[in-house]
């Protein structure tokens, strides 16, 4: 039994010791979405900060595609040992509505560390379209049904379900185009090659401030300070709707609990410094911050009710 013991703890001790020492290497964070976007804004300044702080350098990799299935995916079946880390956004609650396979399930492969962000979604418009607010816009949409087209940052990610909501429920018929990422959605909103989006407000920001876009409304409950004049879709004629693009970080399955509580402690130290509020602040993030215990019970509840909402759009990526 002696001998037992002592082999237990001669094995244990290697394994604490590497557990204390993390990180002693560069970490990977995965954003599965292009650079540029607004995942990859956010995620770029709590990288930042957060190597700073644990004193290694946390290197931002992007590999977009397939809704943010491809990174995700990657990280599923990285080493469970705290070096590669997901930048997840809410669409990793939708994919499993939209996908009949997925290389990974998000709930048996993937560990959440917290939630970091939220960014709103803003309803834009090219400044050529002869509309001023929602109810212009709406009038307009049906006095020409299809002739409108509408782009997202892919099929099925939630700027296009929340501009398919917003359709859905007034009765708009417009065709919807999906591109890779926020970024050239964005560009070719400001080229008139689409004519609207509801996009996240800190990738549209700047063109709104340029005029380049025109800003009709922001789909939070409440206003928001960067644009504090632009009422909500809620009080422009929809009560109650509201839609917004979450963000967090997750580990492979299996990640040991305490480098999961260093990470998570990493970031919310990072939340609550000021240069990170004012950088977030800047491009309309709202910093969220969670237990892992909190966003796992989070992601369950999101995972439910999109579920019911991809159910009624009828939206399928398979």
């Amino acid at each position: 039994m002696a001998v037992g013991v002592a082999a237990l703890v001669t094995f244990a001790a290697p394994v604490a010791q590497a557990q204390s020492a993390y990180p002693s290497k560069p970490i990977t964070l995965i954003v599965p979405f292009p650079p540029g976007g607004p995942t990859d804004l956010v995620a770029r300044v709590l990288a930042q900060k957060m190597g700073e702080q644990m004193g290694q350098q946390i290197i931002v990799d992007n590999r977009g595609g397939a809704n943010g299935n491809i990174g995700s995916g990657l990280v599923a079946k990285a080493p469970a040992d705290g070096y590669t880390v997901l930048y997840n956004t809410s669409s990793i609650v939708l994919s499993p509505a939209l996908y009949k396979s997925l290389s990974y399930d998000v709930q048996r492969d993937l560990m959440p560390v917290a939630l970091t962000a939220t960014v709103p979604l803003a309803l834009v418009v090219n400044p050529s379209l002869p509309v001023n607010n929602v109810k212009e816009f709406i009038d307009y949409a049906k006095a020409n049904p299809g002739k409108l087209s509408y782009g997202s940052a892919g099929s099925g990610n939630i700027t296009h379900l929340g501009a398919f909501q917003f359709l859905q429920a007034n009765g708009i018929d417009a065709v919807h185009v999906p591109y890779k990422g926020s970024a050239p959605a964005d560009a070719d909103l400001v080229g008139g090659q689409i004519q609207f989006m509801t996009d996240t407000i800190n990738s549209v920001a700047s063109f709104v401030r340029d005029k380049r876009m025109r800003l009709l409304a922001v789909t939070t409950p409440k206003r928001i300070p960067i644009f504090p004049d632009t009422p909500t879709v809620a009080e422009s004629g929809l009560p109650g709707f509201e839609v917004s693009a979450w963000q967090g970080l997750m580990v492979p399955a299996k990640t040991p609990e305490p480098i999961i509580k260093r990470i998570n402690s990493e970031l919310m130290k990072a939340l609550q410094s000021p240069d990170v509020q004012k950088k977030l602040a800047a491009q309309g993030a709202i910093p969220l911050g969670s237990t892992p215990e909190e966003y796992g019970a989070y992601m369950k509840s999101e995972l439910a009710r999109w579920s019911k909402i991809v159910k009624q759009t009828g939206v399928s990526l398979d």
